[in-house]
């Protein structure tokens, strides 16, 4: 079976003045689908760089990525944006909620992009899966951190993508509630059978997924 995900020989520079400065290179690696892979590694080493390039939120310098068959480093940003509709949800550290819509509004959102019929029905029954059902109307100012985050969650499987990104998805929460979105966010990506790519400096989510991808000084250390 294909892999879900393709991350070929990819680099990325940044230019300071007449300088290349290299934050990855030569880093390749697969993900398949329905597994769970957690990147590691130091502080600044570009965890959340090689993330946001397999999103396609970021571009590359060198390399090719490739997403449920999509050549995602070729793309145009329109094209960019109907895969990562289609196939991609998810999860930030600072949630991402828009503050003026409703955690149901929020979680529908993503329906409405890919013009679903009945969105509202489906983000309730998203909502009511992660125990948010009694919170449908309520704005993000009027919830805690670790009810974003649940919304967040809801936001990235309403509509079935085939991989879930995370980027330090219990960073801004206490430890209880921190394992507490740990285990629904597993628990959903299993049930959604998605594929999920997390970054995290959380040791205990890194020991859940299935396989480690560690990144130090901008490359790839054994794994």
């Amino acid at each position: 079976m294909k892999p879900l995900i393709e991350v070929e020989n990819v680099g990325k520079s940044y230019r300071i003045g007449d300088t290349s400065v290299p934050v990855l290179e030569h880093i390749s690696f697969t993900v398949n689908a329905g597994e769970s892979i957690a990147i590691v590694g130091p502080s600044g080493s570009g965890k959340s760089t090689l993330l946001a390039m397999m999103a396609g939120i970021d571009s590359v310098s060198n390399g090719v990525i490739r997403v449920g068959g999509h050549l995602i480093t070729g793309l145009t940003e329109s094209q960019l944006a109907a895969v990562r509709a289609r196939l991609m949800g998810f999860v930030f550290q600072s949630y991402r909620l828009i503050p003026s819509l409703t955690a149901l509004e929020n979680v529908m959102l993503p329906l409405e992009l890919l013009k679903t019929q009945n969105p509202e029905a489906q983000a309730i029954i998203a909502l009511e899966s992660i125990g948010l059902g009694n919170r449908l109307n309520h704005y993000p100012s009027q919830l805690s951190g670790g009810e974003q985050q649940r919304v967040a969650i809801a936001r990235a499987i309403v509509h079935g993508p085939q991989v879930i990104f995370a980027d330090e998805p219990t960073g801004n929460l206490d430890s209880t509630t921190g394992e507490k979105v740990r285990t629904l966010l597993f628990k959903k990506a299993k049930e959604t059978q998605s594929a999920l790519v997390l970054v995290t400096h959380d040791p205990a989510i890194a020991a859940r997924s299935d396989r480690q991808i560690r990144i130090q000084d901008g490359r790839l250390a054994d794994h």
